[in-house]
């Protein structure tokens, strides 16, 4: 499944968002979760699913009243698969590919085997924290756009469990105040959140068969790159990030200034914060669009993290409305971005970045175009 749509361009053929599914700390559905974005409020809450005693922090967004024992990610994920029209209209009624972003340690294994037995779909596992989901977008985006596919899956998950956070909160990346403030001053770090996320990407022949659906959003444009400045920091530059903006707006044939809205990375660390920041002032010299991290309020859901915010711009995009950057406290200097602050802006036409970064240099940029 190498990808082979053009480096330089626009794609030959049209990328559609067909259908989405999404369980977060909101709820259940994209409503629920687009809500609680344009509210500006954070979903962080006590976690009552395993013990916190000792950490820095209790905190994570969960949804309330946290059970001790929530549904299984597998019983998750075929519930957003089913709720994005995944599972009815497979083309010839054989298998599909379904690429399935998850925590890479021992379960992703028997989960991916799991959903496929569930299903009936074939998983191909993508791990690489937040960049993860959205590799796979590009793979899928790739695929339809040269005509090796007419429809492809996409899904991702992560529900917060106690060994990654207690890794996080050794390393103190865990936010001891409880909220999380990008690009802002006073900023202590991330705080995990659940994310159960699917997404059809498809040609538009392939929505047509599916009869009387309209596309949600158009993939205008993709890339990933590496830096390889370091194992876990990013460069200070951000030359990575923004080298992958750059090919995204060529794959897409658009200009800098038709980005009318970004849906940053912001995890809310000093360093990937002022990476970014940088990366924004190289590719908008005279001054960014807004920008605004929906991770202030919905968490770090790491494999998962950039599907949810792929679902939360595509929202956005619906809306027309630009989430705010919660969490926020006073003005970085090295930070100078147009932040949606205080309440939800207006969205102007053009297109919606939404950006991701991992440890190793790894950069991922989609350009989201409304329907």
């Amino acid at each position: 499944m190498t990808p082979t749509a053009p480096r330089n361009g626009p794609p030959r053929r049209t990328v559609l968002v067909g259908g989405i599914g999404v369980r977060s700390a909101f709820g259940p559905g994209l409503p629920a979760l687009l809500n609680g974005v344009l509210a500006g409020r954070p979903a962080f809450v006590p976690v009552g699913r395993f013990s916190t005693a000792g950490h820095r922090t209790d905190l994570a967004a969960v949804p309330d009243g946290d059970a001790a024992e929530p549904p299984s990610l597998v019983d998750q994920l075929v519930s957003v698969l089913a709720e994005a029209g995944a599972l009815d209209g497979r083309p010839d009624g054989a298998p599909e590919d379904l690429l399935l972003a998850l925590h890479g340690d021992r379960r992703a294994g028997p989960v991916a085997q799991e959903v496929a037995e569930r299903t009936g779909l074939r998983p191909r596992v993508y791990t690489g924290a937040r960049v993860a989901a959205t590799t796979a977008v590009a793979d899928a985006a790739a695929l339809i756009a040269s005509g090796r596919r007419e429809r492809v899956l996409v899904a991702a998950g992560y529900l917060v469990e106690p060994d990654t956070f207690a890794v996080f909160d050794a390393g103190r990346a865990l936010a001891g105040d409880g909220a999380v403030r990008p690009f802002s001053l006073g900023r202590q770090g991330m705080l995990l959140g659940d994310a159960v996320v699917a997404v059809i990407l498809e040609s538009v022949p392939s929505l047509r068969r599916r009869g009387g659906r309209n596309p949600l959003a158009r993939i205008a444009g993709w890339a990933r790159t590496g830096d390889a400045h370091h194992v876990c920091r990013p460069h200070p530059e951000g030359v990575g990030l923004a080298r992958a903006v750059r090919v995204a707006l060529a794959r897409a044939g658009a200009p800098p200034d038709a980005i009318a809205y970004v849906n940053a990375n912001g995890a809310g660390s000093k360093l990937g914060d002022l990476a970014e920041a940088a990366a924004l002032r190289t590719v908008f010299p005279a001054g960014t669009p807004p920008v605004s991290s929906t991770k202030s309020v919905h968490g770090h859901a790491l494999e998962a993290s950039a599907l949810l915010e792929l679902a939360v711009t595509v929202g956005v995009l619906q809306a027309g409305s630009l989430p705010v950057n919660a969490g926020w406290q006073h003005p970085d200097p090295g930070c100078p971005l147009d932040l949606v602050l205080d309440h939800p802006r207006p969205a102007a036409p053009g297109l919606a970045l939404t950006l991701n970064s991992a440890f190793g240099g790894a950069n991922t940029a989609l350009l989201v175009a409304a329907a």
